[in-house]
């Protein structure tokens, strides 16, 4: 989400700090299969027998990887040395259609990680308002709280997406959902479109991963400079083998959502950079319901991620609870949810998280919000994002 200055405006107080405490109590996100030291013991045994296999300590690309970079005139020895950051903005726009992200192991360091900016997403209040016949007032202000650390104990099917933009490093976050066709297997990763593709007349980004449970133990800048591994990336960390985002993203997002903002999602199809353990095995993973009601039958939605932009620094995660109101950018687009919350840019992809009898599962991820950072818009998911994370299912869970 990117920020630019809007007035305040009056808004109605619409959170209810019961519905919220009982919320906070049932959206308990651990799912964990194994503590931080037994997930980076198995991490470092893995990458051990990796490098063993592979003889020079690299992980091989597959074939079809391989097959499908050489039709794009893509060396790999030379991407992994490098060429990825040979962005040519013209060509990029033009050629960057197919997506191609092999594995470069290493690349994503701590300290680049670190370095990453927020993905920014924009919509002006202005903007918001343009149908305000099926818009809801704007939410009363909700503080985006801490979550608990250790996050691997609290909240280990989310993390950060990082990726490569012309630009320099980005990131969104991200959720770890179920796979239906693969029972317990599951390696696929819900977040945002615009943290995977441009949108209109641009391509994908590169160099796509994902951090689950980053910075395990909420650890400050300077504290992170002593960090280990384990407290930095505890289960280590995913590269997206392939990622499939709406064609109404592709066709119509813009730097400030545009027509594809309520169409913003992604999921993302991911193998680790060493071992052989699915990422639904080593974290857990929520469901994705595609039958959530609208913003007016429910009674609070919640949503994780770590926000990058001030007052923010990237390095915590954060969440934010709140009753849904709705959010209609055009009569001809769907409506979204919208809730109170002062996450910044980098939250974008979070998952938004609801229970129904105990059960939590995802409905739907951050895509934009105001300049004065006073509320979060999500798309409602419905038949076609259904149809996106069934097709990935199908043709890539299996791998």
């Amino acid at each position: 989400m990117r920020s630019t200055s809007t007035p305040e405006t009056p808004r109605r107080r619409r959170h209810s700090a019961l519905a919220a405490t009982g919320l906070l109590a049932a959206l308990a996100l651990t799912a964990t299969a194994c503590s931080a030291e037994e997930a980076s013991d198995r991490a470092d045994a893995a990458a051990s027998q990796a490098a063993d296999a592979a003889g020079d300590g690299k992980i091989e690309i597959p074939a079809e990887l391989a097959d499908k970079l050489k039709e794009h005139g893509i060396d790999i020895d030379e991407w992994k040395d490098g060429a990825w950051k040979d962005w040519d903005k013209d060509k990029w726009l033009s050629e960057a259609k197919d997506f191609v992200n092999p594995v470069i192991e290493g690349l994503w360091k701590p300290d680049r990680m670190q370095s990453a900016k927020e993905a920014n997403k924009t919509i002006t209040t202005q903007d918001a308002a343009a149908d305000q016949g099926v818009s809801d007032p704007e939410p009363a202000l909700v503080q985006a709280t801490a979550e608990k650390t250790p996050y691997h104990q609290n909240a280990a099917p989310v993390g950060k997406v990082f990726f490569d933009t012309p630009d320099g490093p980005a990131v969104c976050s991200g959720t770890v959902v179920k796979d239906v066709n693969h029972p317990g297997k599951s390696n696929l990763v819900w977040t945002a479109g615009h943290c995977v593709h441009a949108g209109q007349g641009g391509g994908w980004y590169r160099n796509i991963a994902f951090v689950p449970a980053y910075n395990d133990l909420g650890k400050s800048e300077a504290e992170l400079g002593s960090a280990t591994n384990a407290e930095i990336a505890p289960y280590g960390n995913w590269w997206a083998d392939w990622v499939s985002t709406s064609n109404e993203w592709i066709q119509g997002g813009s730097e400030t959502g545009g027509d594809g903002a309520a169409y913003d999602y992604a999921v993302l199809h991911v193998k680790p950079e060493s071992g052989a353990k699915s990422l639904e095995e080593t974290t857990g993973a929520l469901d994705v319901d595609f039958t959530a009601p609208s913003a007016t039958e429910v009674d609070t939605m919640g949503a994780w991620g770590y926000p990058a932009a001030p007052p923010f620094n990237g390095l915590q995660m954060y969440k934010c609870l709140d009753r849904p109101g709705r959010l209609s950018l055009s009569p001809a687009l769907p409506t979204m949810y919208r809730i109170g919350c002062t996450m910044t840019g980098g939250s974008s992809g979070g998952g938004w998280f609801r229970v129904v009898n105990g059960r939590t599962t995802l409905v739907s991820n951050t895509s934009i919000g105001p300049e004065d950072h006073t509320w979060l818009a999500g798309p409602q998911l419905g038949t076609g994002a259904e149809s996106l994370y069934q097709n990935m299912s199908k043709t890539y869970g299996g791998r």
